[in-house]
């Protein structure tokens, strides 16, 4: 396969997951240029120095001219002084014209999981989960992190896993992702008290590694307990593992996106998971266009 093939699959997979801007971090311009089979490419010692990587694409012959783009989401600095509404000249599509996803009913509940759907609070469901031995994850976490917030929240917001922080603490989104998550929640007049935080699992994975099948299978009884004794109004999931656990499937995040599922009647938006906007802030925008959309919703 040659170089121009690599970049065209690298550039499709990246569109896919839903990212409309590309940063060239360790390629340089040259670089870039060589792989489009650009002709009169300088060397790298004698190339000018440009502020901007996609003109001097252009210009080169090796991209098309790009659309105008639209206004990206701020700064995580910037995040609390948004209002919900964003830019007033941006475009709203009427919430009655947004897609609709995938509708998801009762889900079959296998019998060794029937004594989770009677836990008559999230008390009793945190209780639970301190003694759960339902997988091994228990045996390397340090504390158990079964949610916080608001029990009668109108917005819930459900993510992955525990991270170190949480680990630590036994309280979700409380690190580097959950700061930005809180940011993200004051820029549409939500703060931590007025929504219910929970994870897929409830004890942290070691090392951070991806839930693996069997523990979501085990675990994620007692995230559809807490779903139903909340009752929010809208749910926000957060990065692939919590939309795919939730809606039952295998699509990938970037195809969930900007559509309007339903988790048991119940308005579910999907969009990146906040640590994953601390690696990669090309996906802030249409994170910032998902927790909108969330938030109309929420107060229609």
């Amino acid at each position: 396969m040659d170089a121009r093939e690599s970049l065209r699959r690298y550039l499709e997979q990246r569109r896919e997951l839903g990212e409309s801007e590309l940063v060239l971090d360790t390629l340089s311009v040259e670089d870039a240029l060589k792989l489009l089979g650009a002709a009169n490419v300088l060397p790298r010692e004698e190339a000018p120095v440009s502020t901007d990587w996609r003109a001097a694409l252009r210009a080169a012959g090796g991209v098309p001219e790009a659309r105008p783009s639209m206004p990206s989401m701020p700064a995580v600095r910037d995040v609390p002084a948004v209002v919900a509404a964003g830019p007033a000249d941006a475009p709203r599509v009427p919430l009655g014209d947004i897609p609709a996803g995938i509708a998801m009913g009762r889900s079959n509940r296998a019998p060794g999981d029937q004594f989770i759907y009677e836990l008559a609070t999230l008390e009793d469901i945190a209780a639970v989960v301190a003694k759960c031995t339902r997988c091994d994850l228990y045996r390397t976490a340090l504390n158990p992190v079964p949610g916080t917030g608001n029990p009668n929240a109108d917005f819930m917001v459900v993510g992955e896993a525990p991270g170190a922080d949480e680990d630590q603490q036994g309280v979700p989104f409380i690190g580097k992702a959950g700061q930005l998550l809180t940011k993200i929640l004051a820029a549409i007049n939500l703060s931590r008290d007025d929504v219910f935080i929970a994870n897929v699992l409830k004890h942290r994975p070691p090392g951070n590694r991806n839930p693996l099948p069997d523990e979501v299978t085990v675990c994620s009884p007692y995230l559809v307990r807490q779903i139903e004794l909340v009752k929010p109004k809208v749910i926000l999931a957060l990065g692939t593992f919590a939309a795919q656990t939730l809606l039952e499937t295998k699509i990938t995040i970037g195809k969930l996106r900007g559509q309007v599922h339903r988790y048991h009647g119940v308005p579910l938006i999907v969009t990146y998971h906040p640590a994953a906007l601390l690696r990669n802030p090309a996906w802030k925008r249409p994170t910032w266009e998902d927790v909108q959309l969330a938030d109309r919703i929420l107060r229609q």
